[in-house]
């Protein structure tokens, strides 16, 4: 049986096995810490029952509720090439759904490499529309853009915050 449960600082010694692919960013420790130190409950992991982490997500809740941009945002979502297509993606972002509702967000977003069509199709199945194409939004590969991907929660009755954008933005125009 699978164990959703809170990321641990150990887990950043254990986690290899996940960030090995090539879609997965993978970033220093001082980062991982901060969203650990931040916004915990967040920070998830998929434990298979050996103890072999699965995948995890990773987000934190940012904007301002005066201008209804409040919001959850996932930083990271991975999951380890041997256990995909079990469903865990889809269980760990309603975690981090159910997480933003509680904490009044108007939507949840997220970036995502415009060639990662698998990934685009799974969060278009969990109700994430395009919001906006990101220009040369990953730095390590400059021809390489991003969605911004938007799902409307229950505070947002109007749906404005998915209301997509016709332009495409620079990465220095995303708030």
């Amino acid at each position: 049986m699978t164990t959703i449960r809170p990321f641990k600082c150990d887990d950043l010694f254990r986690f290899n096995n996940v960030n090995m692919d090539h879609l997965t960013e993978t970033y220093g420790i001082p980062f991982y810490l901060q969203y650990l130190a931040h916004w915990p409950e967040y920070v998830q992991v998929c434990e298979a029952p050996g103890g072999q982490i699965m995948g995890y997500i990773m987000g934190k809740a940012e904007g301002s509720v005066a201008q209804e941009t409040w919001h959850g945002h996932v930083t990271a979502l991975s999951v380890a090439p041997e256990y995909r297509r079990l469903g865990l993606a889809a269980i760990m972002m309603n975690i981090l759904e159910e997480i933003s509702e509680r904490k009044d967000c108007y939507f949840v977003d997220l970036f995502v490499r415009v060639s990662n069509e698998i990934a685009t199709s799974m969060y278009t199945r969990l109700g994430y529309t395009v919001y906006r194409k990101v220009l040369e939004y990953y730095s390590g590969d400059p021809d390489e853009d991003a969605y911004d991907m938007r799902k409307a929660l229950s505070k947002d009755k109007d749906k404005k915050s998915v209301i997509p954008l016709k332009n495409p933005v620079r990465p220095e125009e995303v708030e």
